[in-house]
Protein backbone atom coordinates (compact mmCIF):
# COMPACT_ATOMS: atom_id res chain seq x y z
CA UNK A 1 0.00 0.00 0.00
CA UNK A 2 1.20 3.54 -0.88
CA UNK A 3 2.00 5.70 2.19
CA UNK A 4 1.19 9.14 2.27
CA UNK A 5 3.50 11.96 3.89
CA UNK A 6 3.80 15.53 4.72
CA UNK A 7 7.42 17.95 4.24
CA UNK A 8 7.91 21.27 5.31
CA UNK A 9 10.43 23.49 6.17
CA UNK A 10 9.68 24.36 9.73
CA UNK A 11 10.46 27.79 10.60
CA UNK A 12 10.80 29.95 13.63
CA UNK A 13 7.83 31.73 11.76
CA UNK A 14 5.28 28.84 10.68
CA UNK A 15 3.24 26.31 12.29
CA UNK A 16 5.45 24.80 14.93
CA UNK A 17 6.67 21.27 14.43
CA UNK A 18 4.57 19.77 17.69
CA UNK A 19 1.59 20.83 16.66
CA UNK A 20 2.58 20.28 13.15
CA UNK A 21 3.29 16.62 13.78
CA UNK A 22 0.41 15.83 15.88
CA UNK A 23 -1.98 17.23 13.54
CA UNK A 24 -0.51 14.83 10.82
CA UNK A 25 -0.99 11.75 12.91
CA UNK A 26 -4.49 12.99 13.42
CA UNK A 27 -4.91 12.84 9.64
CA UNK A 28 -3.21 9.14 9.58
CA UNK A 29 0.05 10.67 7.43
CA UNK A 30 2.80 8.07 7.76
CA UNK A 31 5.42 10.29 8.57
CA UNK A 32 6.83 13.66 9.07
CA UNK A 33 9.93 15.22 6.91
CA UNK A 34 12.36 18.28 8.04
CA UNK A 35 14.67 19.68 5.86
CA UNK A 36 18.07 22.01 6.90
CA UNK A 37 20.26 24.30 6.54
CA UNK A 38 22.30 25.62 9.27
CA UNK A 39 22.64 29.10 7.87
CA UNK A 40 22.93 30.69 4.40
CA UNK A 41 25.88 32.13 3.81
CA UNK A 42 25.07 36.31 3.14
CA UNK A 43 27.09 36.88 0.11
CA UNK A 44 24.86 34.55 -1.83
CA UNK A 45 27.34 33.94 -3.91
CA UNK A 46 25.85 30.15 -5.14
CA UNK A 47 23.01 30.38 -7.23
CA UNK A 48 19.89 28.81 -5.71
CA UNK A 49 19.06 25.86 -8.02
CA UNK A 50 15.60 26.71 -8.08
CA UNK A 51 16.04 29.75 -10.80
CA UNK A 52 13.88 32.18 -8.33
CA UNK A 53 15.72 34.29 -5.41
CA UNK A 54 16.35 32.07 -2.40
CA UNK A 55 13.42 31.77 0.07
CA UNK A 56 13.85 33.05 3.44
CA UNK A 57 12.76 29.47 4.54
CA UNK A 58 16.14 28.81 4.02
CA UNK A 59 17.66 30.70 6.92
CA UNK A 60 14.88 30.29 8.83
CA UNK A 61 14.85 26.48 9.75
CA UNK A 62 15.23 25.20 13.16
CA UNK A 63 17.65 22.46 13.84
CA UNK A 64 15.58 19.16 12.37
CA UNK A 65 17.04 17.01 15.12
CA UNK A 66 15.56 19.25 17.75
CA UNK A 67 12.44 19.45 15.68
CA UNK A 68 12.24 16.05 15.04
CA UNK A 69 12.86 15.11 18.63
CA UNK A 70 9.55 17.46 19.94
CA UNK A 71 7.89 15.87 17.32
CA UNK A 72 8.53 12.38 18.41
CA UNK A 73 7.84 13.47 22.14
CA UNK A 74 3.83 13.95 20.91
CA UNK A 75 2.86 11.35 18.85
CA UNK A 76 2.63 7.91 18.76
CA UNK A 77 3.16 6.05 15.23
CA UNK A 78 4.37 9.24 13.17
CA UNK A 79 7.61 8.60 10.93
CA UNK A 80 10.08 11.22 11.69
CA UNK A 81 12.28 12.14 8.14
CA UNK A 82 15.43 14.24 7.58
CA UNK A 83 14.28 15.48 4.49
CA UNK A 84 17.46 15.78 3.82
CA UNK A 85 20.19 15.63 6.17
CA UNK A 86 22.93 17.89 5.27
CA UNK A 87 25.70 15.00 6.43
CA UNK A 88 28.23 16.97 4.68
CA UNK A 89 27.90 19.62 6.96
CA UNK A 90 28.12 17.37 10.32
CA UNK A 91 30.47 15.28 12.34
CA UNK A 92 29.55 11.77 11.61
CA UNK A 93 30.34 10.54 15.20
CA UNK A 94 28.30 13.31 16.59
CA UNK A 95 25.53 12.52 13.74
CA UNK A 96 25.44 8.78 14.66
CA UNK A 97 24.51 9.36 18.14
CA UNK A 98 22.33 12.08 16.78
CA UNK A 99 19.85 9.99 15.07
CA UNK A 100 20.32 6.44 16.90
CA UNK A 101 19.09 8.96 19.97
CA UNK A 102 16.36 10.08 17.71
CA UNK A 103 15.41 6.08 16.84
CA UNK A 104 15.69 5.18 20.84
CA UNK A 105 13.32 8.00 22.10
CA UNK A 106 10.90 7.55 19.19
CA UNK A 107 10.54 3.84 19.26
CA UNK A 108 12.11 3.33 16.13
CA UNK A 109 10.45 5.25 14.15
CA UNK A 110 13.14 7.46 12.06
CA UNK A 111 13.75 7.42 8.58
CA UNK A 112 17.28 9.20 7.60
CA UNK A 113 16.63 11.06 3.97
CA UNK A 114 20.80 12.42 3.38
CA UNK A 115 22.40 14.85 0.59
CA UNK A 116 25.15 16.43 0.13
CA UNK A 117 23.78 19.85 -0.40
CA UNK A 118 23.75 22.46 -3.28
CA UNK A 119 25.65 25.58 -1.52
CA UNK A 120 29.10 25.70 -1.88
CA UNK A 121 29.99 28.56 0.80
CA UNK A 122 27.65 26.23 3.42
CA UNK A 123 29.89 23.79 3.08
CA UNK A 124 33.01 25.14 3.32
CA UNK A 125 31.86 27.60 6.71
CA UNK A 126 31.74 23.87 8.40
CA UNK A 127 35.18 22.74 6.61
CA UNK A 128 34.11 20.75 4.35
CA UNK A 129 35.74 20.30 0.29
CA UNK A 130 32.50 21.12 -1.94
CA UNK A 131 35.10 19.61 -4.97
CA UNK A 132 34.85 16.18 -3.16
CA UNK A 133 31.20 16.27 -1.55
CA UNK A 134 30.38 12.82 -2.50
CA UNK A 135 33.34 11.42 -1.18
CA UNK A 136 32.64 13.48 2.19
CA UNK A 137 28.84 11.95 2.12
CA UNK A 138 30.02 8.14 1.16
CA UNK A 139 32.77 7.69 4.12
CA UNK A 140 30.84 9.31 6.89
CA UNK A 141 27.28 7.39 6.41
CA UNK A 142 29.68 4.08 5.91
CA UNK A 143 31.44 5.61 9.37
CA UNK A 144 28.14 6.09 10.80
CA UNK A 145 27.09 2.57 9.98
CA UNK A 146 30.04 1.27 12.16
CA UNK A 147 29.02 3.25 14.74
CA UNK A 148 25.85 1.62 14.61
CA UNK A 149 26.21 -1.95 14.72
CA UNK A 150 29.35 -2.22 16.00
CA UNK A 151 30.09 -2.58 20.04
CA UNK A 152 34.23 -1.09 19.06
CA UNK A 153 33.03 0.93 15.98
CA UNK A 154 36.74 2.18 14.04
CA UNK A 155 37.07 3.70 10.62
CA UNK A 156 39.96 4.90 8.59
CA UNK A 157 39.21 6.88 5.41
CA UNK A 158 40.33 9.95 3.61
CA UNK A 159 38.26 11.94 5.42
CA UNK A 160 36.48 10.33 8.33
CA UNK A 161 39.31 8.65 10.64
CA UNK A 162 39.15 7.21 13.99
CA UNK A 163 40.25 4.49 16.44
CA UNK A 164 37.65 1.93 18.06
CA UNK A 165 35.14 3.72 20.25
CA UNK A 166 32.06 3.28 22.24
CA UNK A 167 29.10 5.07 21.31
CA UNK A 168 25.67 4.62 22.13
CA UNK A 169 22.38 4.19 22.32
CA UNK A 170 22.58 1.96 19.07
CA UNK A 171 19.39 2.55 16.84
CA UNK A 172 16.27 0.57 17.66
CA UNK A 173 16.41 -0.34 14.13
CA UNK A 174 18.40 -3.07 13.06
CA UNK A 175 21.72 -2.18 11.69
CA UNK A 176 20.30 1.63 12.17
CA UNK A 177 17.24 3.45 10.32
CA UNK A 178 16.52 3.49 6.54
CA UNK A 179 18.79 5.32 4.79
CA UNK A 180 17.23 7.35 1.76
CA UNK A 181 19.28 9.24 -1.05
CA UNK A 182 18.01 12.85 -1.38
CA UNK A 183 19.32 13.73 -5.40
CA UNK A 184 19.11 13.54 -8.45
CA UNK A 185 22.35 13.71 -9.89
CA UNK A 186 24.13 12.13 -12.47
CA UNK A 187 25.88 9.25 -10.02
CA UNK A 188 22.59 8.76 -7.85
CA UNK A 189 21.62 5.01 -8.49
CA UNK A 190 24.84 4.21 -8.01
CA UNK A 191 25.25 6.33 -5.39
CA UNK A 192 21.74 4.41 -3.72
CA UNK A 193 23.66 1.18 -4.00
CA UNK A 194 26.64 1.64 -2.85
CA UNK A 195 25.54 2.79 0.98
CA UNK A 196 21.43 3.86 0.90
CA UNK A 197 18.30 1.44 1.46
CA UNK A 198 16.12 3.86 -0.65
CA UNK A 199 16.21 6.60 -2.89
CA UNK A 200 14.08 9.69 -3.00
CA UNK A 201 14.01 11.91 -5.59
CA UNK A 202 12.32 15.60 -6.25
CA UNK A 203 9.30 15.71 -8.14
CA UNK A 204 10.67 17.35 -11.45
CA UNK A 205 8.44 17.25 -15.34
CA UNK A 206 11.56 17.26 -16.78
CA UNK A 207 12.96 14.57 -14.78
CA UNK A 208 13.09 10.93 -17.11
CA UNK A 209 12.15 9.00 -14.43
CA UNK A 210 11.14 6.11 -16.20
CA UNK A 211 15.02 5.76 -17.18
CA UNK A 212 16.59 6.39 -13.68
CA UNK A 213 13.81 3.75 -12.64
CA UNK A 214 14.98 1.30 -15.10
CA UNK A 215 18.58 1.52 -13.96
CA UNK A 216 17.16 1.39 -10.15
CA UNK A 217 16.04 -1.67 -11.05
CA UNK A 218 18.80 -3.13 -12.51
CA UNK A 219 21.25 -2.23 -9.29
CA UNK A 220 18.71 -4.26 -7.48
CA UNK A 221 19.38 -7.33 -9.29
CA UNK A 222 23.19 -6.44 -8.71
CA UNK A 223 22.47 -6.26 -5.34
CA UNK A 224 20.27 -8.71 -4.51
CA UNK A 225 18.13 -6.05 -2.44
CA UNK A 226 15.35 -3.75 -3.01
CA UNK A 227 15.81 -0.38 -2.62
CA UNK A 228 12.98 1.96 -1.02
CA UNK A 229 11.42 4.45 -3.20
CA UNK A 230 9.94 7.53 -1.92
CA UNK A 231 8.75 10.85 -3.89
CA UNK A 232 9.42 14.35 -2.46
CA UNK A 233 7.23 17.37 -3.13
CA UNK A 234 4.38 15.08 -4.65
CA UNK A 235 1.76 15.50 -6.91
CA UNK A 236 -2.38 16.43 -5.90
CA UNK A 237 -3.80 15.24 -9.17
CA UNK A 238 -4.73 11.80 -9.37
CA UNK A 239 -3.91 11.52 -12.56
CA UNK A 240 -0.15 12.07 -11.82
CA UNK A 241 0.05 10.12 -8.48
CA UNK A 242 -0.92 7.43 -10.15
CA UNK A 243 1.48 7.74 -12.63
CA UNK A 244 4.09 7.52 -10.00
CA UNK A 245 2.88 4.42 -7.83
CA UNK A 246 2.88 2.48 -11.50
CA UNK A 247 6.32 3.25 -11.23
CA UNK A 248 6.93 2.05 -8.08
CA UNK A 249 6.61 4.58 -5.57
CA UNK A 250 5.87 3.37 -2.05
CA UNK A 251 5.68 6.93 -0.12
CA UNK A 252 4.16 9.99 -1.93
CA UNK A 253 5.34 13.22 0.26
CA UNK A 254 3.39 16.00 -0.40
CA UNK A 255 4.56 19.29 0.25
CA UNK A 256 3.36 22.17 2.90
CA UNK A 257 4.55 25.84 2.76
CA UNK A 258 6.08 27.57 5.84
CA UNK A 259 3.08 29.27 6.89
CA UNK A 260 0.78 29.14 10.14
CA UNK A 261 -1.94 27.39 10.97
CA UNK A 262 -4.33 28.57 9.16
CA UNK A 263 -2.84 28.21 6.06
CA UNK A 264 -1.34 24.74 6.33
CA UNK A 265 -4.07 22.68 8.12
CA UNK A 266 -6.91 23.14 5.24
CA UNK A 267 -4.01 21.79 3.01
CA UNK A 268 -3.36 19.35 5.33
CA UNK A 269 -7.35 18.10 5.19
CA UNK A 270 -7.00 18.28 1.21
CA UNK A 271 -4.23 15.96 1.08
CA UNK A 272 -5.73 13.82 3.31
CA UNK A 273 -8.96 13.17 1.52
CA UNK A 274 -6.69 12.42 -1.63
CA UNK A 275 -4.69 10.10 0.38
CA UNK A 276 -7.98 8.52 1.46
CA UNK A 277 -8.33 7.47 -1.72
CA UNK A 278 -5.82 5.24 -2.40
CA UNK A 279 -5.95 3.35 1.22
Amino acid sequence: MTQFALFMFATDYSIQPVELAVEAEKRNFESLWFPEHTHIPASRKTPFPGGTDLPKEYWHTHDPFVALGAAAAATKKLKLGTGVCLVIERDPITLAKEVASLDMISGGRVLFGIGAGWNVEEMENHGAIAKKKWKIVREKILAMREIWTREAAEFHGEFVNFDPIWSYPKPVQPGGPPILMGSQSKKVIERVADYCDGWMPINNPRYDFDSAIRQLRDAEKRAGKRFALSLFGAPSKDEHIRRFIDLGFERLIFPLPPAPRDTVLPMMDNYANIAAKYR
